[in-house]
């Protein structure tokens, strides 16, 4: 992948971490009771994205590469929309959270989008 050398230089990488980090400290606030249903899966998700962008950065096939963005954009889909289903919960009070965690999606959404292209 070019002057690149690991998936740590990868701006996509390192967003999609800042996102884990969001998702995680949002979900610590969730009830209890959906410990084992959307906190899990929303930081299944989240996790889910930098770890695809990291395994196929690291297989050094650009179409294994694009498979694996593809992945990340869908997990980027399914984690909108667990947003989304936890504002209509009254999971998500405070409504900065929930922007930020939408706005950061739509940027690693096009950034990764914008990588496929030039692939």
């Amino acid at each position: 992948m070019g002057t690149i050398k690991s998936f740590r230089e990868l701006d996509i990488w390192k967003k999609g971490i800042e996102l884990v980090k969001m998702v995680y400290k949002t979900t610590e606030k969730f009830p209890h009771h959906e410990l084992y249903g959307l906190t899990s899966q929303m930081r299944r998700c989240a996790v889910s994205i930098p770890s695809n962008v990291a395994e196929g950065f690291r297989r050094r096939h650009p179409k294994e590469f694009k498979q694996f963005l593809n992945i990340a954009l869908g997990s980027l889909a399914e984690l909108e929309t667990q947003v989304i289903i936890t504002r209509e919960l009254v999971y998500l009070k405070n409504e900065e959270d929930e922007r930020r965690i939408l706005e950061f999606i739509d940027h690693i959404s096009r950034m990764i989008t914008n990588l496929l292209k030039k692939l």
